[in-house]
């Protein structure tokens, strides 16, 4: 398995990490380093793209379309709090709130809520990624006709 700390990042996401304030900054790279070792550990999952969308770090499963975007959020108005977005019309939200509700905060359908700086609920982050990056393999399955 390839460290995660040691992946390069391009250039234009690299100026992002670094406009971020230093709590905001270490918890989102932990977070980096969450979702690329759960693409590593995860069937069917594959390489990762790592891009700007929307002016924010997003982690896609070009190769393999396995799954969901993931994208990493914070902005000055809330200082305090890094955010994890998945796309809103997925339903990823929902199925991590009727697992993790008493765990994790949540912000509408479209994001995980995290404190800057805090220790991050690594067990249930993991698991909330790996149910994005294989969210098409999943809905592939489902519609497959049982025989």
């Amino acid at each position: 398995m390839t460290d995660s700390r040691c992946r390069a990042m391009s250039d234009e996401v690299a100026l992002v990490f670094q406009g971020f304030p230093s709590p905001a900054r270490e918890t989102l790279s932990e977070i980096r380093e969450l979702i690329f070792s759960v693409a590593d550990s995860t069937d069917g999952v594959g390489p990762l793209t790592e891009c700007l969308k929307w002016g924010e770090p997003a982690y896609l499963t070009e190769k393999t379309k396995s799954g969901s975007t993931i994208r990493l959020g914070w902005k000055s108005a809330e200082p305090e709090i890094c955010m994890m977005h998945f796309i809103c019309h997925s339903g990823l939200i929902d199925t991590f709130r009727e697992r993790f509700e008493d765990v994790l905060e949540f912000r509408g359908n479209r994001s995980i809520v995290l404190q800057a700086g805090e220790a991050l609920p690594e067990d249930y982050l993991r698991a909330c990624i790996a149910l994005a990056l294989t969210w098409h393999l999943r809905k592939k399955s489902e519609r497959r006709p049982s025989v």
